[in-house]
């Protein structure tokens, strides 16, 4: 199983997803978790008369808020990884947000595991924006829990998504540690006849097989505009816990910028996704 975590704690929008799951998670695989708490600090600071004092007077308010904020979403997670009596540590960042995705991203690089909160539709904050551009710059995998999510995280049915790409092989080895410990495995194609016959379902059940991890198949036709919907329709047909994918996209500046699929899935994800990139 994976043996050491990292959890992003947002402070602008509930931190109970990514708690909840990711001490659950150590719980469960006897691992150190390790949780990061990221404060915002606004670089539209007013105009002001006095000058350059002042404004470096309100930027350093902005920068102690933003700490605050931080400081506070870590207590929430330190009170639970007593109560859970896992090996924990955290810290806080308080920073623009360029150097938070630059720092941010540089620290999950040493992690088995990220775990992060789906984006809150309801909330409108660079949040919700974190998650996505960790994927594109950790180098490993990332957990995404729903925002809408609460209780113990499992992941004792899982789905594969394959379509025969390197990021859906990536995703598929960086998620043995959930596969080869679950209790039943689907592979989900869409648009199969569009898949390289070398990387074919039925390839990928034959490579299963070798490892003593029988799978059940399904295959669908799919239009385009439909793609995302009829993986989370078979999710709830196959009563899965967690989807495992490909996460397509690169990122421009501070804005990550993602593929139809993938940014569907940020949007309506209903169970728990591991991704990569």
């Amino acid at each position: 199983m994976f043996e050491d975590l990292l959890v992003h704690i947002p402070t602008e929008r509930s931190p109970r997803p990514a708690i909840d799951a990711s001490i659950s998670l150590a719980m469960s695989a006897a691992a150190r978790l390790d949780a990061l708490a990221t404060g915002y600090a606004s670089t539209n600071v007013p105009f002001v008369a006095e000058g350059g004092a002042a404004i470096a007077a309100s930027l350093q308010l902005e920068y102690e808020r933003a700490m605050e904020r931080a400081q506070a979403a870590l207590r929430i997670f330190e009170i639970e990884a007593k109560n859970a009596r896992i090996n924990y540590g955290k810290y806080a960042l308080s920073e623009t947000t360029a150097e938070t995705v630059s720092k941010a991203g540089a620290v999950a690089r040493l992690y088995d595991l990220t775990i992060v909160s789906q984006g809150d539709p309801d909330c409108d904050t660079f949040d919700n924006q974190l998650p996505k551009e960790l994927l594109l710059q950790s180098g490993g995998p990332l957990l995404f829990i729903p925002y809408t999510f609460r209780g113990t995280f499992k992941a004792a049915r899982i789905g594969i998504c394959w379509d025969g790409s390197r990021l859906a092989a990536r995703a598929l080895r960086d998620a043995m540690p959930f596969i080869t410990e679950a209790d039943a495995l689907t592979t989900i194609t869409l648009n199969a006849s569009e898949v390289p016959s070398d990387a074919s379902p039925e390839r990928l059940m034959t490579h299963l097989a070798r490892k003593g991890l029988p799978a059940k198949t399904v295959s669908l036709q799919s239009d385009r505009s439909s793609l995302q919907a009829s993986i989370l329709s078979i999710a709830a047909d196959e009563s899965l816990d967690l989807l495992v994918m490909g996460g397509y996209g690169h990122s421009r500046f501070q804005e990550a910028v993602f593929g139809g699929v993938t940014q569907e899935t940020f949007r309506s994800m209903t169970v728990p996704v591991m991704m990569s990139h």
